[in-house]
C-alpha cells in the first residue's frame, strides 16, 4: 500500500515526516507556480525553495522530477527556446540546491493513470502541456575545497619537500595509467602498446620518470612552467598535519631529469642543491633524450614512455594544464627515418580507427602533415608548445566529420628526428608524442577536457573495464555566469596573459571556461592601459550557484591585484 499525505508544503517538507521516512528515491513536482498571475520571479523563488527542501528528504541516489510547460524551464530543450532572463531558470535554481540536470525528456500526461492537468491560474481549468518537459535532477558532487598539498621527496640523502601547485591538487596523483584504471586514457595506451608491440621490438619504460625536471628548456616560455622551489621549510609542521591543513604524498626517490645543452641533449651535472628551481616535467622528451644520452637504448627498438605532464596555458576547452603524454622513441639508420615514421604513423592510425569504431559511427580522418604547413596561430595549444621544445618534421592531425561539440583537425600527436651521434652518426633517432587525453576525448566525444579529470563516479560508469563508449554527459545545459574586471596595467609593464588565466584557474576550483578581452584604450597624456576581461563561469560536472561564482570573482579580483599588481577599476 501507500501512504498518502494532504496539504504537504514542498517548501518544508522535512517537517511533514520522521527522519526515519525521509529518505525518498524520488520526488515529482508537476508544474510548480505560485498561482494566478505570479511572475517568473516569484516561480523561480518556489522552485529554490523546493529543491532546497528536496535536499533535505532525497536520498543520496535520489532524484526530483520537476515538469514545465514549453519554454518555462530556459534550457536548449525547450522549443521554442525563451529568453534566459524571462525563464524559469531551473538548471540555476537548482545548482543553488547542489542539483545538476542529468536528463529531460517530454512529460506525456496520458502514460500517467488518472492524470489530469487543471489549476489555470488558481482556477479549475485545465492548461496546455504541448510540448511540456519532465526535467530530472540529481544531486551534485559538492564544489572542491582543495587543502594545500606538500610532496616529500628524498634528494641526495637529504629529506625535502615542495608545495604542489594549488590547481594541480586534484590531478597530481590520481593514478590514471594504472594497471588497475578503467580510465579512457589508460585503455587509448594500452591499444597503441599491443599493437604497435606487433610492429616494432617494444620496450616500455615509465617506471623511473620524475616528477620533476631541474632548471630550465631551452627556448619554452618561462609563463607555460609550472616552478617549484625545493626547500626543507617546505615540509608541513606536524600541528599543521594533525589539524588537516596540508595533505602529504611521499616520493620515496625521485631521479632528476637534468638540465639540456643546446643541442637538445642532457647535460650532466654533479651533485644536487636544493637552493635552485625546479619545475614540474611539462614534456617527457628530456626523458627519452637523457636515456639515449647514458646509452640505455637499442637501435630498432620502440622505446615508450608515459605519463602525466603539466604546462600553464590559456583557458579553452581543449587547452589543458595537465595531460598524459605517450613518446615512442626508435633508432634508425640514416636514409630510412621516413620509412620508420611512417610506419609508426600507420600504426598509431590502425589503432585509432579500431579504437573510434567501437565508439561511433562517423567518419574519422587523420593526416600526418608537415610541420612547415602550419603558421604559429593555427596550432592548438599541445602543438605550440612542442614547438618551442625542438624542430618538429609533422604533425599528426586528427577530424571526426560529425556538426557535434569536438573540435576539428585537432593536432593530437608530434613527430621529430634527430641524430643519434653517441652511438654512430648512421643512426637518426625518431621521436613521436601523443595527447592521450585529446585523443580520448575526441574518440569518446567529451566536449571539455575537466571531465577527464572528475571525481563523479558517473564518468567511468559509462567505460566500465576499460570499453570505450560514446561519452553521455550526467551534466545537462549548466548554467553559465558573466563577470567583468577592467583595471590598470602597472606602468611599461604587459600583462602575463598565461599567470591572468592560472589565477582564475586557482580561485575558480577550474570553473573559468572562457576569458575574453572586451576592451582596451590607453591615455594619450600618461601612457597608462586599462584592460577589461570577460570571466565566463561554467562547471561541466557540477553545480555552481550565482552566489559561488560572485564568491570566486572577487577573490579573483584580490588576486590579480595582489599577484599583477593591476589597479582595479
Amino acid at each position: 500500500g501507500a501512504e498518502v499525505l494532504f496539504s504537504v508544503d514542498c517548501t518544508k517538507m522535512k517537517d511533514y515526516f520522521l527522519p526515519e521516512k525521509r529518505g525518498f528515491d524520488c520526488i515529482y513536482f508537476n508544474f510548480p507556480h505560485c498561482g494566478r498571475k505570479a511572475g517568473v520571479v516569484k516561480n523561480r523563488e518556489l522552485l529554490a525553495r523546493f529543491f532546497h527542501s528536496s535536499a533535505e528528504v532525497l536520498t543520496e541516489e535520489g532524484e526530483v522530477n520537476v515538469a514545465l510547460c514549453n519554454g518555462q524551464g530556459g534550457t536548449p530543450a525547450d522549443q521554442p527556446r525563451r529568453e534566459w532572463h524571462n525563464s524559469w531558470q531551473i538548471v540555476a535554481v537548482a545548482a543553488g540546491a547542489g542539483f545538476i540536470l542529468s536528463n529531460v525528456h517530454p512529460f506525456k500526461a496520458e502514460t500517467i493513470h488518472g492524470y489530469k492537468c487543471t489549476g489555470y491560474r488558481s482556477q479549475d481549468k485545465s492548461f496546455c502541456v504541448d510540448g511540456a518537459l519532465n526535467h530530472i535532477f540529481t544531486r551534485s558532487m559538492p564544489l572542491s575545497c582543495f587543502k594545500p598539498m606538500i610532496c616529500e621527496i628524498e634528494l641526495e640523502s637529504r629529506k625535502v619537500s615542495f608545495q604542489v601547485p594549488e590547481v594541480l591538487v586534484d590531478k597530481i596523483n590520481r593514478g590514471f595509467l594504472e594497471p588497475k584504471s578503467n580510465h579512457p586514457v589508460r585503455t587509448i595506451k594500452e591499444k597503441f602498446t599491443a599493437d604497435l608491440s606487433q610492429a616494432f621490438p617494444l620496450q616500455n619504460i615509465d617506471y623511473c620518470l620524475s616528477l620533476l625536471h631541474q632548471s630550465h628548456l631551452n627556448e619554452v616560455c618561462h609563463s607555460n612552467i609550472f616552478w617549484i622551489i625545493l626547500s626543507p621549510e617546505e615540509t608541513p609542521s606536524t600541528e599543521e598535519m594533525s589539524n588537516g591543513m596540508a595533505n602529504a604524498v611521499l616520493f620515496s626517490h625521485v631521479d632528476f631529469c637534468r638540465d639540456t645543452d643546446k643541442n637538445g641533449w642532457v647535460k650532466a651535472q654533479e651533485g644536487c642543491h636544493i637552493s635552485k628551481q625546479y619545475c614540474l616535467r611539462p614534456s617527457l622528451l628530456p626523458f627519452a633524450q637523457a636515456i639515449i644520452k647514458r646509452g640505455a637504448f637499442l637501435p630498432g627498438t620502440l622505446h615508450v614512455l608515459s605519463g602525466p605532464v603539466f604546462r600553464k596555458c590559456l583557458i579553452t576547452p581543449y587547452s589543458m594544464p595537465v595531460f598524459h603524454e605517450m613518446v615512442f622513441v626508435c633508432a634508425v639508420n640514416r636514409g630510412t627515418e621516413n620509412s620508420c615514421i611512417q610506419m609508426l604513423v600507420n600504426n598509431i592510425k590502425t589503432s585509432i580507427h579500431a579504437l573510434h569504431q567501437t565508439v561511433s559511427s562517423f567518419k574519422l580522418n587523420i593526416d600526418l602533415q608537415e610541420a612547415t604547413s602550419f603558421k604559429t596561430t593555427e596550432l592548438n595549444h599541445f602543438a605550440a608548445f612542442e614547438s618551442q621544445l625542438s624542430k618538429i618534421q609533422y604533425f599528426i592531425c586528427m577530424e571526426i566529420d560529425t556538426s557535434g561539440s569536438c573540435e576539428k583537425g585537432s593536432c593530437v600527436g608530434i613527430i621529430r628526428t634527430a641524430r643519434y651521434e653517441l652511438v654512430s652518426s648512421e643512426l637518426v633517432v625518431v621521436f613521436a608524442s601523443l595527447n592521450l587525453d585529446l585523443l580520448a576525448m575526441l574518440i569518446c566525444g567529451i566536449s571539455d577536457w575537466r571531465m577527464l579529470w572528475t571525481s563523479d563516479t558517473r564518468f567511468l560508469c559509462q567505460f566500465p573495464r576499460g570499453e570505450l563508449r560514446l561519452f553521455k554527459s550526467f551534466s545537462l545545459y549548466p548554467p553559465s555566469y558573466v563577470h567583468d574586471v577592467s583595471f590598470w596595467v602597472p606602468d611599461g609593464e604587459q600583462l602575463d596573459e598565461v599567470a591572468f588565466h592560472t589565477i582564475a584557474r586557482q580561485v575558480s576550483g577550474e570553473m573559468v571556461v572562457s576569458i575574453e578581452l572586451i576592451d582596451s584604450f590607453q591615455q594619450s597624456e600618461t601612457g597608462r592601459k586599462s584592460l577589461c576581461y570577460r570571466l565566463t563561469f561554467q562547471s561541466c560536472d557540477k553545480a555552481l550557484s550565482r552566489q559561488e561564482v560572485a564568491g570566486m570573482q572577487l577573490l579573483f579580483r584580490k588576486e590579480i591585484n595582489r599577484r599583477l599588481r593591476v589597479t582595479l577599476r
